[in-house]
């Protein structure tokens, strides 16, 4: 029978020398790397012990800011949302009602504001959104569970603390110029 194409090539059967067959150089080979990688540093750091040196700008665990005043930042716009290419930001956006203007900027706020960790790919796209500057990545670590419900992280686990020793410093992951522009307090943004 005839080959419909051409493309056949002629496979040549070569005949194995004698230090081919009994495999010697090759496991020789093998054992030279695998005693190369046997005397190198190891990479492994011990956890407990030691902890390993983050850099300024890793995206870790979210955090909504409050400002000065220890109000949220969040207006409910709905920008880190969108923003989110995996979708694991939902809110629900409430009014402010006379008398909690101490709690809250702008006069709509994140009644709900959940988002579900483990679609969330750390990207940063919801902090580069937000026009209010309410949402930060950390350097923290996503702490493991054993039960996926917990991984949903709502305003209780998110919102910085209301005592300003404790908040989180995000300074080093804002560019000088956003930094200049902060310290002017005429700006609408900054008040």
């Amino acid at each position: 029978m005839t080959p419909l194409t051409d493309r056949s090539k002629v496979v040549s059967k070569k005949q194995m020398t004698f230090w081919e067959r009994i495999y010697l150089p090759a496991i020789l080979k093998g054992m030279r790397i695998t005693f190369g990688h046997l005397f190198r540093r190891k990479t492994t750091i011990q956890y407990p012990e030691k902890k390993r040196e983050f850099p300024e700008i890793y995206r870790g665990r979210h955090v909504l800011k409050r400002d000065d005043k220890g109000r949220e930042r969040c207006t409910a716009c709905g920008l880190c949302a969108v923003a989110c290419p995996a979708e694991a930001i939902t809110m629900i956006a409430a009014e402010r009602k006379p008398g909690e203007e101490h709690l809250y900027r702008e006069e709509k706020y994140a009644a709900v504001y959940e988002i579900n960790m483990l679609r969330c790919i750390f990207c940063g796209d919801c902090e580069e959104a937000c026009p209010k500057e309410a949402i930060f990545l950390t350097k923290e670590l996503v702490a493991s569970e054993f039960s996926r419900d917990r991984f949903i992280y709502g305003k209780n686990e998110l919102v910085e603390p209301m005592d300003p020793g404790k908040r989180i410093d995000v300074t080093k992951r804002q560019t000088p110029e956003v930094l200049e522009f902060k310290k002017d307090v005429n700006k609408r943004h900054n008040r």
